[in-house]
């Protein structure tokens, strides 16, 4: 497993998204994060709404019983999202953050992220309420998800010292919008749109880390375009490029994603300690320039 440094602390190129271990038993969690750490993976992604509170809640359950594991984890969550709304005010980032403390079993997070755009936001109240975790040592890093360049300017101009360092956003082999824009640029075309601010290139601009979610999904949750005969030209061509590392193509639509630049760190959902290993076994894969492109393109996408 390759590693890089995230805001100044060795992450794992891949993180373990904990989206769905609210319905697995504690023998099972307790294998898959004894698994991820084996295979490398040391960073481990949450959010307060995943399962009301209980993939928290469970994950805590094996930090309790194994406190000595924690040292050996990086941890993140999110907040932010309310039923029917979204909600940056600082009381509720700051009862938030300590319920999911409390829950996690920790009493700390690496990282605390704000999971979806706030419109009635009021920076100062952000920056207030991560000054606060911050100094207390109950947060070390924040961070957003699902926002653009602007909206995160708007943030920084308030946070001082504790400026957002990542942004998780959408991103796979058939999600890459934020990849058109910049390549059909000035052209008289659907990809030519930039629907984000062009928020690929801020980011690498500001030193923030993208984490791209779904990272096997085509459209909004539509699927895995793995093995989808919707995408069959997509699933040949990864056959054809994956055979030539000894890799699946499940390992290969994490290389291909890891192969950018930009030093993006996806997160994978599975609970699958096959599918895990054949994405462990991939991160330490680099393809080539052309081959990224042969699978970019096979993927529907057309080079102006």
């Amino acid at each position: 497993m390759k590693y890089f440094d995230f805001a100044g602390v060795n992450a794992s190129r891949v993180a373990q998204g904990c989206m769905r271990i609210g319905g697995m038993s504690a023998e099972e969690i307790d294998r898959l994060i004894r698994s991820d750490l084996d295979m490398g993976i040391n960073f481990f992604d949450h959010a307060d709404i995943y399962g009301g509170g209980s993939c928290e809640t469970k994950f805590g359950d094996f930090l309790r019983a194994n406190p000595a594991m924690r040292d050996k984890m990086i941890v993140q969550s999110k907040c932010g999202i309310k039923p029917g709304s979204y909600d940056f005010s600082k009381e509720h980032i700051l009862h938030q953050a300590e319920q999911s403390l409390t829950r996690l079993g920790t009493d700390h997070l690496d990282f605390l992220l704000l999971h979806r755009p706030d419109t009635l936001v009021e920076p100062d109240e952000v920056a207030e309420a991560f000054d606060r975790l911050h100094s207390a040592g109950k947060v070390l890093h924040f961070g957003v998800s699902n926002h653009n360049p602007l909206q995160m300017e708007l943030l920084n101009r308030s946070l001082g010292e504790n400026r957002i360092v990542a942004d998780q956003l959408q991103f796979s082999m058939t999600n890459t919008t934020m990849i058109d824009s910049g390549i059909n640029v000035n052209m008289e075309n659907g990809a030519a749109v930039n629907r984000d601010d062009s928020v690929l290139d801020w980011c690498r601009l500001n030193g923030v880390t993208i984490q791209p979610w779904s990272p096997f999904q085509h459209g909004f949750f539509a699927g895995p375009f793995i093995g989808n005969p919707d995408y069959a030209k997509l699933n040949e061509k990864l056959e054809e490029i994956s055979a030539r590392y000894d890799v699946t193509p499940t390992g290969m639509a994490i290389a291909w994603i890891l192969r950018h630049p930009a030093k993006m760190q996806p997160i994978v959902g599975t609970t699958n300690l096959d599918r895990l290993s054949q994405i462990a076994k991939a991160a330490d894969v680099t393809i080539t320039h052309d081959e990224w492109y042969e699978l970019y393109r096979a993927s529907g996408k057309t080079l102006p």
